[in-house]
């Protein structure tokens, strides 16, 4: 049934169009036009979030962050081994992915920290990354609230994590 969805979709759509009088091709043009001019306006936010995360990395500040949040971590059953993917997560979604691929190497399948790094990567956002594309998408210069509203539940998620883990497992 999944091989035909897209096939039968394309031709529900032509035909759709025929009985419209709909001019595809155009129609089609103008939509990749304007697919382009979005995309050449979120670039440049993406280039930024792209080049202040790789330097964030690289200037050792998220080993320093999880040794300053080791105690906080402990104390909401959170794995410190977890802390760089908190870290990460709101900004870049690879790096995560990444980070979250070496909590799984380094401590193993089903152990408590990569378990509660995958309920992480499960319920929480890269943040800064939507923010960055889809306010630049409909050009508002302005968050407002939604930044703050948005690091409130990374941070919701990150201390109910360990303990939603915790209680699941029995421990």
């Amino acid at each position: 049934m999944t091989d035909i969805i897209i096939p039968v979709l394309m031709v529900g759509v032509l035909i759709y169009a025929a009985i419209k009088r709909v001019d595809v091709f155009e129609a089609f043009c103008d939509g990749a036009s304007e697919g382009l001019k979005t995309c050449a306006d979120i670039l440049p936010a993406l280039t930024l979030l792209i080049v202040c995360v790789g330097m964030f990395q690289a200037s050792g500040a998220v080993e320093a962050l999880t040794i300053l949040l080791k105690p906080i971590c402990e104390a909401v059953s959170f794995p410190p081994e977890a802390v760089p993917l908190v870290i990460l997560r709101p900004f870049s979604g690879s790096g995560a992915m990444a980070v979250y691929n070496e909590i799984a190497a380094a401590n193993g399948a089903d152990s408590f920290a990569e378990l509660v790094a995958a309920t992480l990567i499960g319920s929480s956002e890269t943040t800064f990354y939507t923010i960055a594309v889809y306010f630049s998408a409909v050009k508002a210069k302005k968050t407002r609230y939604a930044t703050a509203a948005a690091l409130t539940a990374d941070l919701t998620a990150w201390l109910v994590c360990g303990i939603t883990v915790k209680l699941l497992l029995g421990a």
